[in-house]
């Protein structure tokens, strides 16, 4: 049986971290894992407590957690052995969510323990490594917000955090180089996607996959408030591309560039400088469902 490091966020869905991370340990031991617990007041004593797990040779990195976890966990393991595994625990997971990995504590370590690991792309940056989506203009001002409203259910807050940037709507200037060709434009928002989802389910890169060593990108065009109203719903279901003010396209490499503009990885900032990314196949084992 494995030796598995638990890679605990305490705050994670409301408070309910702690508590996941205790029936997950237990299910694990009571299967036979070795399992040790690791917490951190900050992410980064997170972050050198999960180093020094991985030096002593754990054999699983299992994040309980959400997508801010992961993305902290997705820097320590790409590009090496040790697989990652997930226990959903925060208030997107939309990393989970892309790879089907269930909701459910019990069914999520399950996996850890039976589920085969399999190598997936990640999206590298000059900042390190990101997951799920990078974002730039409207929905990064969203991710913003929605990181300053802790106290706000997860279902609610990206709704909220949206209304207040709709009334003070504008686009944003974009330098966006796909693969090396150039294009600039007016946009209100860029989202560079590894993975399809963010925000808590929306499907922002519907055709995104993990294994085709590309990268997503989808562009919206500036609209009236009006417009944007009806039609951000559809981003759930990924009917959004279908609207003429979508364009989607796909490269191995990216730039966007937007002057003043904030970029966010796995809805963490990464500041307002140019972004380079780039698919890297294979980059990260994660384990999985069968």
């Amino acid at each position: 049986m494995p030796t598995v490091t638990l890679l605990v966020n305490p705050t994670a869905g409301n408070g309910r971290g702690a508590r996941v991370a205790l029936h997950a340990a237990r299910r694990l031991r009571a299967r036979g894992a070795t399992v040790s617990v690791t917490l951190g007041a900050s992410p980064d004593q997170a972050r050198r407590r999960a180093r020094a797990a991985i030096d002593a040779g754990t054999d699983v990195l299992a994040v309980v957690g959400g997508d801010g976890m992961v993305h902290l966990a997705t820097q320590l393991v790409a590009t090496t052995e040790v697989p990652l595994a997930v226990v959903p625990t925060g208030t997107g997971n939309d990393f989970a969510r892309a790879l089907g990995i269930p909701r459910t504590t019990t069914a999520a370590v399950d996996v850890i323990l039976d589920g085969p690991p399999r190598p997936i792309d990640v999206g590298r940056l000059d900042e390190g490594w990101f997951g799920t989506v990078v974002t730039r203009g409207l929905d990064a001002r969203v991710s913003a917000r929605v990181n300053r409203m802790s106290r706000t259910p997860g279902w609610a807050r990206y709704l909220l955090a949206l209304l207040p940037e709709l009334v003070s709507l504008h686009p944003t200037e974009v330098e966006l180089e796909l693969d090396g060709v150039p294009q600039r434009r007016s946009a209100l928002l860029v989202a560079v996607g590894n993975t399809g989802y963010y925000g808590n389910g929306m499907r922002i890169c519907p055709q995104a996959r993990v294994d085709d060593g590309l990268l997503d990108v989808t562009v919206i065009d500036p609209a009236p408030v009006r417009t944007l109203l009806r039609f951000f719903p559809r981003i759930y279901r990924g009917t959004h591309v279908e609207h003429p003010a979508v364009h989607t396209f796909r490269a191995r490499r990216v730039r966007v560039s937007s002057p003043g503009a904030v970029a966010f990885a796995d809805g963490e900032p990464l500041g307002t400088g140019p972004t380079h990314a780039e698919a890297v196949p294979d980059a990260m084992r994660v384990l999985l469902p069968r």
